[in-house]
């Protein structure tokens, strides 16, 4: 979204309406139960004028936005004022105007994932709304009995279900949370903090200034939730310090892309989906962290060796000790992001808070932070600057994954109301002849295909409320079924034809985004692998459970994706890497019992 309605006029207006929604949704944590018709409701009231107006391009959707945006919220404000006497309706519209409410609310939440994220997305959700309602005239098995009008789109819209099912649950009591949490680091020294660690840790290395670019993307990642935003924000300072070194462009963005994807796979925070996972498994937050730690280590490994085998091919150097921080700048700027991280991870393991309530406290300490500097000295302005921007960049981040989680909820209520869930699971186990590393392919290739199109958590969602069911009924763990279309799901923000960490962070740095794409493929084959690997060896995914037997799984795909690695890209020859991938591929996927 532009900043287009960030002229003077209209600031105080926008930052009044950005404290308030954050306010509301840290207020919702602290101060006790709000029914769930009257919180999500008022989730989108306040989502709709970010999408609509202030990220509006023209005139004309200016205008368009505002009358969307004046009736979305008069529509979400009435589902909240009239909840009680909704309940009693069990999801029935009783009259024209409850139709009304109801298609006003369908029109706004298509219409602003289309505005927030463009077609694909939006388009899907018509053609699952329009197979719910003309679905009894398609012959065969895919078709379905009927639903009535007035009850499937009350169940949509007025009930506990639809677009204000348990997806939006997960954007109202935690995304939400999360990013505010995020904007409030990113406001202050925290993302500087994170770029002098990384070069004290990786600095003087060989490569060093890849490996910095590795460990800060990865740090910046899991609180950013998106790849794409962190190419654009660690990139800028990583990708001219690559290049001043003598860095090929190509292998510089490429290492940017790939570190950024990878943020969303590292714990504690992944982003966003780690808390849709915590909502459609019911595993609790600690135990999708813990499993989720191994893995993410091996993709981080598998690019260091990378970057490795690259240094030995263009001797990249390290960085110079001159222009490293500080030491004091380094333990000032640090303690930026590990005072709120120290407070997040005590609050949930300490005192054994939720992690939206742990969040909420960070926050508070971030902000504190915001007051401060690296000087150790107050500037009002430059306080009242970042207030501004943790305000700014929250409301439209939430209002953005919202859009999306809105969207993808309309998909996941026809499939539920009809039924094609099952009939898509039935197609899946049937075309793989009930086998399941078959259908494992085919739910990797429609991760991959869907993920071009909408962002990973909208991909991983509507992909895993597909297959997952039939790769559960294969014998697969529900975890195991989760993190492997969580992880496919991010294969889109490398894989050509449409990759977006690609794009941006070739286009920053002026190379064609096909080399760095392929390079970039290189580099993060470990997101190619890993998910196999965890089928393949489903200790890897048990360090709580079962310590010993999770690290002799890490070993052995340690090993094979590092000669698997080494081979792509240090080998010399066809037949060299040829064999030193298949031994590595092997290795890794070592575990499996056909």
């Amino acid at each position: 979204m532009t900043d287009t309605a960030d002229a003077p006029p209209l600031r105080p207006l926008w930052l009044a309406l950005a404290a308030a929604m954050v306010a509301f949704h840290l207020g919702l944590i602290f101060w006790g139960l709000v029914p769930n018709l009257v919180s999500r409701p008022l989730h989108l009231a306040f989502v709709l004028p970010w999408v609509f107006v202030y990220g509006a391009r023209s005139g004309f959707q200016s205008v368009s936005g505002l009358i969307l945006a004046t009736l979305g919220v008069f529509a979400a404000l009435w589902i909240a004022l009239n909840h009680n006497m909704l309940g009693d309706q069990y999801g029935f519209l009783e009259n024209d105007f409850q139709l009304g409410i109801a298609v006003v609310l369908l029109v706004c939440v298509i219409e602003a994932a289309r505005r927030a994220i463009g077609w694909p997305l939006p388009s899907v959700a018509v053609l699952a709304l329009a197979y719910a309602m003309l679905g009894q005239y398609i012959p065969g098995e895919f078709g379905h009995s009927g639903t009535p009008l007035y009850s499937f789109l009350g169940t949509m819209t007025i009930a506990e279900g639809g677009i204000w099912g348990s997806l939006t649950a997960v954007s109202v009591g935690v995304v939400s949370i999360f990013v505010i949490f995020g904007a409030v680091l990113n406001a202050g020294e925290a993302g500087q903090g994170f770029m002098n660690v990384a070069s004290v840790a990786a600095g003087r290395l060989t490569g060093g200034a890849a490996k910095v670019s590795v460990i800060s993307s990865a740090l910046f990642g899991s609180i950013s939730g998106s790849a794409s935003a962190n190419v654009a924000s660690t990139g800028a300072i990583t990708l001219p310090a690559m290049t001043r070194l003598g860095y090929p462009k190509r292998l510089a963005a490429a290492v940017e892309a790939v570190a950024s994807s990878g943020g969303q796979i590292m714990p504690p925070l992944m982003g966003a989906g780690a808390f849709v996972m915590v909502e459609l498994t019911g595993i609790p937050y600690t135990g999708i962290m813990a499993a989720a730690i191994l893995p993410a280590f091996l993709y981080f490994f598998a690019v260091w060796v990378g970057i490795n085998a690259y240094a030995g091919r263009y001797e990249l150097r390290g960085i110079d000790t001159a222009d490293q921080p500080g030491r004091r700048d380094v333990l000032i700027t640090s303690a930026f992001f590990l005072v709120p991280f120290s407070v997040l991870l005590w609050g949930m393991f300490g005192a054994g808070f939720t992690p939206q309530y742990a969040a909420c406290l960070s926050i508070l300490a971030g902000a504190i932070l915001l007051f401060f500097n690296r000087t150790g000295r107050f500037d009002g302005a430059q306080v009242a600057e970042r207030m501004s921007s943790a305000l700014l960049n929250a409301a439209r981040q939430i209002a953005m994954i919202a859009s999306i989680i809105f969207c993808a909820s309309i998909i996941i209520g026809v499939l539920s109301v009809t039924g094609l869930g099952v009939k898509i699971t039935s197609l899946i186990l049937s075309a793989s002849g009930g086998l399941l590393w078959p259908s494992l392919l085919l739910t990797a290739l429609a991760c991959l295909v869907l993920g071009m199109e909408v962002p990973t958590t909208a991909a991983y969602v509507i992909c895993v409320s597909v297959a997952g069911p039939a790769l559960i009924q294969q014998g697969l763990e529900p975890l195991q079924a989760h993190l492997f279309v969580f992880w496919f799901a991010l294969l889109s923000t490398i894989t050509p034809p449409v990759c977006g960490a690609v794009f941006i962070a070739a286009g920053m740095i002026g190379e064609s985004w096909v080399k760095v794409a392929l390079t970039a493929m290189a580099l993060g084959v470990g997101l190619y692998v890993i998910p196999l690997a965890m089928i393949a060896n489903p200790n890897l995914l048990r360090i709580a459970d079962a310590p010993l037997m999770a690290l002799f799984a890490l070993c052995r795909v340690a090993i094979g994706l590092g000669l698997l690695s080494y081979g792509l890209i240090g080998a010399r020859g066809l037949l060299r890497k040829g064999s030193l991938g298949a031994v590595g591929l092997a290795i890794a996927m070592s575990g499996v019992v056909i």
